[in-house]
């Protein structure tokens, strides 16, 4: 396995990538993850972005679509613009990916890459990235 640079050499600076992993962790996605760490990435996922929940009523599918939503709007827009990050758990849906993308052009960043780093992911999410061409395998970072 070559150098964490080398990695990411494809990129731009290491420390300014922006990373989506689609899919539910494997051992390639913690392995990515750990790169991600040191070279101080922030690894951003809205299900440890919420916090313990008070014991109330479940809300609906829409609810829940838009309080995720108004959360990672929060952090995007609160985060600086040149600094890099992984994201997990998000986007799910094409209309979260369609959101994140209006929310890049409005601060006219991009992604650097859309890892599919396992199984679980939204089959619509995924077609969305291959069509922009982000869409990497994770085994295709580790060659």
């Amino acid at each position: 396995m070559g150098s964490t640079s080398d990695l990411f050499a494809r990129f731009g600076p290491p420390a300014k990538a922006k990373l989506l992993l689609l899919g539910s962790p494997d051992f390639r996605s913690e392995n990515l993850m750990n790169w991600g760490r040191s070279l101080n990435l922030e690894h951003v996922s809205p299900a440890r972005m919420k916090g313990p929940e008070i014991s109330r009523r479940p809300a609906s599918a829409a609810a829940e679509e838009a309080n995720k939503l108004a959360l990672m709007r929060r952090w995007f827009f609160a985060r600086k613009p040149d600094a890099g990050f992984v994201l997990t758990d998000f986007p799910a849906t094409l209309l979260q990916a369609l959101v994140l993308d209006e929310w890049l052009d409005a601060r006219d960043e991009a992604l650097s890459a859309v890892v599919v780093a396992g199984s679980g992911s939204h089959d619509a999410v995924v077609s969305h990235y291959r069509t922009l061409g982000l869409l990497l395998e994770a085994g295709e970072l580790a060659a």
